[in-house]
């Protein structure tokens, strides 16, 4: 009998596999897991040199599987100001300039999780309010979903935007009717010339775009950026997290990832996409097919194309059917015209890569399905479990087309209102008739679509056990609407196997037996017999990635 490097025993272990869906112990043999079953089975594999974890009747679960984040921005923004939750010129003048006066060296101080109306019902966010709380210093806000940002008067100076600058469409510096710039910037090509002031000269935003830095930083910047992403990494593993799909990507960033692997510091499996991004050529995707040939460990791969299709609701650039209530004529606006999409998915299905598109209004998201469909007219059908993120609002019509196309439905617990978010101002800008199909999880499951998790941080918290917790108890939009909230087993599910079969890894991660990779998370507490709106109060205990501890409490 082959002896174990480890033993977890005295466990509630939820394996997420049906044929043995609950254990006592678990034990691990370099980087798989050796044998599952009762204590005393388990026990037998132990010998001197075993070392065993008494997890004191915790849970253990899959290593978490985060679907949906940004790594390198994540990273770079864990020590930024949070104005999570104020509300208030006067809370967020004092939070803001408390930390200016701790960072008197900061050449842009950049807030974060700033909500659109923080200042008040109707008052829009300007370089003039802005300005009334550090007037003498660069000071920009990002919107809590990161796709607007709000700069003060020298901070825009300082970028060399004051008087505005080109941007593609769908990107805005919003000007004034005095020929200078709001304040407000749309859009990641809008808000770029501030983060470039930043220590990472921005490169961190990069991969969003899609692009890579214009000159090639020079060692000391690379050691900044990575370790930067170390940092980032050892936060994952924090959070029980053992697995990553970033959902932006250039090489620069694969080969400061690549570099960190050969190092031995990867210490959470990634994964890492090509950015369609808009004006690229259909050639441009050997780029993608580039980079799945150089990144394919089971660290590191680089094997999905990420595409942008619209923007937000809050920023009225979600593509819309319909009017946003109160402003007539404005529907958002897609990136892709629905024949140069059509055309970009059946190249990237015939090159056998996965797709992800960013789609949040209802008229995106049946665009991303009509191209998803001309993709199996063209190429036949194959298993591509290609997938839409967010997916807020959703026309009738469309509900039943992700199981009809074997699409996999993305979803985030933490956006969606009424969760961590109030419900307001989306259910005044969208209205109840379509809410009734807004943030639709169990309603989708029920048609036979497969979904999966994840939290999109740095926009939203990156804890799974926060996301598991909404998932579970977010309610109603509004009264009448259906009730969207998980089982336990299904928000679990959400953050591990599903996660594993969202990247066609699903016979070995995302689910604890013999023979899988051994990612494996320990908890404080059982998650079972825990209250559903507690569940966010249990700790990480522990972390395993590939058989090695990466995380332990208290250590």
């Amino acid at each position: 009998m082959q002896t174990a490097d480890l033993v977890i025993e005295n466990a509630y272990v939820i394996t997420m596999d049906p044929s043995r869906p609950r254990a006592e112990a678990v034990a691990l043999r370099g980087e798989t897991i050796l044998a599952i079953g009762s204590r005393a089975d388990i026990s037998a594999y132990a010998s001197p040199q075993t070392r065993r974890i008494d997890a004191s009747g915790a849970s253990v679960l899959p290593g978490f599987i985060e679907s949906h984040m940004h790594l390198f921005t994540g990273a770079a923004q864990l020590d930024s100001l949070s104005l999570s939750g104020l509300n208030g010129f006067d809370a967020i003048a004092a939070a803001v300039r408390k930390r200016a006066a701790q960072e008197p060296e900061t050449e842009v101080l950049i807030a974060e999780q700033a909500a659109y109306f923080m200042f008040g019902d109707n008052q829009p966010i300007t370089r003039h309010i802005l300005d009334r709380i550090l007037p003498d210093r660069p000071l920009a806000f990002f919107a809590s979903d990161h796709h607007t940002m709000w700069a003060n008067t020298a901070a825009l100076k300082a970028a060399g935007i004051l008087h505005g600058y080109a941007t593609p469409p769908g990107s805005e510096v919003v000007m004034g009717a005095d020929g200078l710039a709001t304040g407000e910037l749309v859009e990641f090509e809008g808000f770029a010339p501030i983060t470039a002031l930043t220590p990472t000269g921005g490169r961190e935003m990069l991969g969003l775009l899609g692009a890579e830095p214009a000159t090639p930083p020079t060692a000391a910047q690379r050691a900044i950026d990575k370790e930067i992403i170390k940092q980032g990494l050892k936060y994952c593993a924090s959070l029980g997290i053992t697995s990553f799909h970033n959902m932006d990507g250039n090489f620069y960033q694969l080969e400061l990832l690549g570099e960190i692997e050969q190092a031995g510091d990867l210490i959470v499996r990634g994964r890492v996409p090509f950015r369609m991004m808009p004006g690229l050529k259909l050639a441009d995707l050997q780029n993608a097919v580039e980079m799945r040939r150089r990144w394919h460990s089971d660290r590191l791969k680089a094997d999905f194309v990420k595409i942008f299709m619209d923007g937000v609701i809050e920023s009225k650039s979600a593509h819309m059917f319909a009017d946003f209530i109160g402003s007539p004529g404005e529907r958002g606006w897609s990136f892709f015209e629905q024949d140069a999409f059509d055309a970009i998915c059946i190249e990237t299905d015939r090159l056998g890569l996965q797709i992800a598109v960013h789609a949040i209004g209802d008229q995106a998201v049946n665009r991303t399905l009509n191209g998803y469909e001309a993709a199996q007219r063209a190429n036949g059908r194959r298993d591509s479990r290609h997938r839409i993120e967010h997916i807020e609002v959703l026309a009738p019509s469309d509900l039943p087309r992700f199981a009809e196309l074997g699409v996999m439905a993305s979803v985030q617990p933490t956006h969606a209102p009424g969760g961590v978010y109030p419900a307001e101002p989306i259910l005044s800008m969208i209205g109840r008739e379509r809410l009734q199909l807004g943030y639709a999880w169990q309603t989708i499951r029920r048609t036979g679509a497969r979904l999966v998790f994840a939290s999109d941080w740095p926009v939203a918290p990156l804890d799974p056990l926060l996301g598991i917790k909404t998932a579970m108890t977010r309610p109603p939009i509004f009264d009448g609407a259906p009730d969207e909230r998980q089982s336990l087993e299904d928000a679990i599910a959400g953050f591990t196997v599903d996660g594993a079969y969202a990247e066609f890894a699903e016979d070995r991660k995302g689910v604890l037996k013999p023979g899988a990779l051994a990612d494996l998370v320990i908890l404080s507490g059982d998650i079972e017999a825990t209250v559903p709106d507690e569940i966010d109060r249990l700790k990480v205990a522990a972390t395993i990635c590939g058989g090695q501890i990466t995380y332990e409490r208290g250590v």
